[in-house]
């Protein structure tokens, strides 16, 4: 066996493992400990699966004996082929009612583990580190739940409903031919079923690879269209139309040929089924054309043979869809799967205690921190945020300014030293008390694509209609949202992009306030807007700080020139600290980046 060949194998058998092992992994949702009504759903409705399956097996038996009675080979000529006509109708009926009630029974214990799936996923992906979100991309992400969501709904309806029931159906009628005629019959379905999932399988194995190219042509086919789309200016600047166009066509023209190959491959396969099917169906009917000749089979046996052989053909036929799909969904809940194993880099001790907060004094001792461990941020960082006090955290871009809130969030863990609260340090303590302490405006104000109403409501749950007015006006917005037509209803688009910078940023601002955390992060909070826009923000900003602990990371210097304290960090190190006139009299970094700035200002009026 060549090392190809070898690798292969070892491929396939690790897709099988793998399949193995997601189906076990989705067994615990269907059939749930100490859940005995779900329990009992799903013994009905294989119950009633085998129900519909004994129906369906006996109906070619009963139009045999009604061909019989009509033909004159049963006694009781007219009675029996009548009666023997209404059991035909009513087992169609009670087979179709049986499937039926079958589907309604397992519908809501496929829906619960459905919704369980997507919650647990939902849940395990908010609970991932700011790490992980920042190095995937979100429409990934949504795009793995909704897939593989998907595949347990696939997987469900068609392997337990199709693959089970029809393997359950061979069983039955290979036992009546077996019984009834003779086992060269049983012989003849064995062997044309055999064929035909080898051939289906083998050429769906083609297909997939065919089908794959064919998604990846088309997948870059539409990144091109939208990234040209989204470039519309620059497109229209540099006279590119032309050029865009062709470049559109040309990934149009792979996926035009892949598409083709597609569409040749799924005709071979559909072809090579019928001609197996037909075979084994037409060399069927010789044996049993042969049985009626020579007087050992009756013309109602000969229809029997037919129907049984018909009655396998038409699950048969949807094989190969059945098998790519299910294939398809194993591997779509796998990449699911894998992202509810991947671990969760800031997790909650067990004994986590609960976070006191008496006034909010911030103590960063001797922290270490980098996002790569061949590459530090912060280095030995020592800063003491006394409570009720402003201290500010400036330094050129790089030095670790934001990094800082970001440990204070506890997005990420210190690698070294400790981050306290009033003495209690945030690792040993519960992240959901630690973030109700502390309240974050960004630098860029990301809003929620509905009213302002609900994004102002956002920052505390339940909080009545007079709460969020006077959140509003505390953050000096209340005005322009009474002038605006549809007022708090007023819908403020994706990401807020119908406000401008500022009015998005007093929203934020509101929400914050209506928090009411004992301790406020202002993450360069201005630095986006425009000089005027800022002065008008910095007054409300000023508000929300009253009677809190304030860390203000700023890279303008005229934002934090009233704050109590002022640290400059360089490189991760905190390089000076003191207030603003200390500083600048000192004449040291803090007065050479003050003095930059002012320049730059003058510069520009």
């Amino acid at each position: 066996m060549t090392e190809a060949e070898n690798h292969k194998e070892i491929s396939a058998k690790e897709e099988q493992r793998s399949a193995w092992k997601i189906i076990k992994n989705v067994t615990p949702y269907l059939w749930p400990d100490g859940q005995k009504v779900i329990k009992a759903r799903v013994i009905f409705a294989f119950v009633l699966l085998g129900l519909a399956k004994v129906v369906a097996t006996v109906l070619p038996l009963l139009q045999g004996a009604a061909v019989d009675s009509l033909s004159g080979q049963a006694s009781n000529f007219i009675l029996g082929a009548i009666g023997i006509t209404l059991a035909y109708g009513i087992a169609r009926i009670s087979e179709s009612g049986f499937q039926e009630l079958r589907d309604a029974v397992f519908a809501p214990v496929g829906q619960r583990a459905l919704r369980l799936l997507a919650l647990e996923t939902f849940r395990h992906i908010h609970s991932l580190s700011m790490r992980y979100h920042i190095t995937r991309k979100t429409g990934g992400l949504s795009r793995i739940v909704e897939r593989g969501v998907k595949g347990v709904d696939f997987l469900l309806r068609f392997l337990l409903f199709s693959i089970v029931p029809l393997i359950l159906q061979l069983v039955m009628i290979s036992s009546v031919l077996f019984y009834r005629l003779d086992f060269k019959y049983v012989l003849v379905v064995l062997i044309t079923i055999g064929l035909y999932v080898w051939f289906t399988f083998t050429v769906s194995e083609w297909r997939v690879k065919l089908r794959r190219r064919m998604n990846e042509q088309d997948t870059e086919a539409n990144q091109k269209a939208i990234d040209s789309l989204l470039n519309f200016e620059t497109v229209k600047y540099f006279n590119a139309e032309e050029r865009e166009a062709q470049r559109y066509d040309r990934a149009m023209a792979g996926y035009a040929d892949a598409a083709l190959k597609t569409s040749y491959s799924l005709a071979a396969l559909n072809f090579g089924q019928v001609v197996l099917i037909t075979l084994g169906l037409t060399t069927m009917m010789v044996m049993a054309a042969m049985g009626v000749q020579n007087g050992t089979l009756s013309v109602g046996d000969f229809v029997v043979v037919t129907a049984y052989m018909i009655q396998i053909t038409m699950p048969l036929n949807f094989l190969g869809f059945v098998y790519r799909e299910i294939r398809q969904a194993l591997v779509d809940m796998s990449e699911m799967f894998d992202l509810l194993k991947y671990p969760t880099e800031v997790t909650d001790k067990p004994d986590a205690a609960v976070l006191k907060v008496n006034g909010g004094h911030l103590t960063f001792n001797k922290i270490q921190f980098g996002y790569e461990a061949d590459r530090q941020i912060l280095q030995d960082v020592s800063i003491d945020v006394p409570a009720g006090q402003t201290i500010a955290i400036v330094g050129p871009s790089g030095s670790g300014k934001s990094t800082i809130g970001r440990l204070l969030f506890r997005f990420y863990d210190v690698n070294a030293g400790a981050l306290c609260i009033d003495g209690q340090d945030v690792r040993d303590v519960t992240q959901l008390s630690l973030h109700q302490a502390i309240g974050v405006v960004p630098q860029d104000t990301v809003l929620f694509n509905d009213t302002i109403l609900y994004n102002i409501a956002y920052g505390r749950e339940g909080a009545s209609h007079a709460q969020i007015e006077q959140a509003a006006k505390d953050a000096q917005i209340h005005d322009f949202i009474q002038s605006l037509p549809q007022g708090y209803d007023t819908l403020v688009g994706e990401r807020g992009l119908k406000l401008s910078g500022g009015e998005k940023q007093r929203v934020g601002i509101a929400r914050t306030l209506l928090k009411n955390p004992p301790i406020l992060l202002l993450d360069e909070a201005t630095s986006a807007l425009d000089s005027e826009t800022e002065h008008e923000i910095q007054d409300a900003l000023d508000r929300a700080g009253r009677g809190r602990t304030v860390l203000m990371i700023a890279h303008r210097l005229s934002t934090v020139a009233k704050a109590d304290s002022i640290v400059v960090l360089e490189e991760g190190q905190v390089v000076e600290r003191g207030d603003h006139e200390t500083l600048l009299a000192r004449k040291g970094r803090y007065h050479d980046l003050w003095t930059l700035q002012q320049s730059e200002k003058e510069t520009a009026a």
